[in-house]
C-alpha cells in the first residue's frame, strides 16, 4: 500500500482498533496465475503473537479455497471511514483539487486452513460471540448445534497469523492547520451516520497535535 509517511501508522493497537470495527474485509490471495478475492467476515485474536491471528471461513465452493490450502500468501484488507474533500472546504479552493480521507489495514500473512469440524464451529462462534453481544438475546450456535455440524463440511475454515500490518490514516494531516479544522468541521455537518467515526478520528488526531483543546 502507497503509505506516504505523513499518513503511516505503526501502532499495532490503533489498527486492531480499526479491524474491529471494521471486521468485513477483504480476503485478496495470488495463486497459480489468478487473483483469488473474497469478501468476508473476519474475527481478529489480538491475545495470539505480536501482531494477532485471524479466523474466518468461506464456502467450500469458493476456488479461493485451492489457494488457501496451499498456504498462498494472502492479505486482508479491512477499509475504514472514508469521505470525499472538496476544495471549496480550503481557505483558497483557487488552489486546490478534491481529495479523498480514509482509514485502511492491510494485514499480510499466510493462512492455515483447515477442515476440521471441531475447529470450524469454534471460529464460527467465537466470530458469533463478538457481533450477538449487541443484540438484545444474544444468540448463540449451540441453539443450532446439530443444523451446523451437518453444514460444517460445506465449510473451509482458516487462520492467518498476520505476519505484516501496513496501517494508512490520511486525514487531511498534510494541510496547513486553518485547511485541516475547515475540513473538519464541514465533517461535522455531515448528514451521514458512517461520517461520524471520520469525525472523531481527526479530533483525536488534531488534539494530540495540539490543534484542538
Amino acid at each position: 500500500m502507497y503509505t506516504p509517511s505523513q499518513f503511516q501508522v505503526d501502532d499495532v493497537v490503533a489498527m486492531h482498533a480499526v479491524m474491529r470495527r471494521h471486521p468485513f474485509a477483504l480476503l485478496v490471495t495470488p495463486h497459480a496465475g489468478e487473483l483469488h478475492l473474497t469478501h468476508l467476515p473476519v474475527h481478529l485474536d489480538a491475545a495470539q503473537g505480536a501482531r494477532g491471528v485471524l479466523e474466518a471461513h468461506l464456502a467450500r465452493a469458493n476456488p479461493h479455497c485451492a489457494a488457501l490450502e496451499a498456504g498462498a500468501p494472502s492479505v486482508v484488507v479491512f477499509k475504514g471511514p472514508h469521505g470525499y474533500v472538496s476544495p471549496r472546504w480550503y481557505a483558497d479552493p483557487t488552489k486546490n483539487v478534491p481529495t479523498w480521507n480514509y482509514v485502511a489495514v492491510h494485514a499480510h500473512g499466510r493462512p492455515r486452513a483447515t477442515a476440521d469440524a471441531a475447529t470450524i464451529l469454534g471460529y464460527i462462534g467465537r466470530l458469533t460471540a463478538e457481533h450477538e453481544a449487541y443484540i438484545q438475546r444474544p444468540w448463540s450456535i449451540r441453539e443450532a448445534q446439530p443444523h451446523a455440524e451437518r453444514l460444517v463440511s460445506q465449510v473451509l475454515g482458516f487462520s492467518l497469523p498476520i505476519e505484516r500490518l501496513e496501517g494508512k490514516v490520511k486525514l487531511s494531516q498534510n494541510r496547513p492547520p486553518v485547511d485541516r479544522l475547515r475540513v473538519l468541521n464541514e465533517f461535522r455537518q455531515s448528514p451521514e451516520s458512517a461520517q461520524r467515526e471520520m469525525v472523531q478520528m481527526m479530533e483525536a488526531l488534531y488534539t494530540s497535535e495540539g490543534e484542538l483543546r
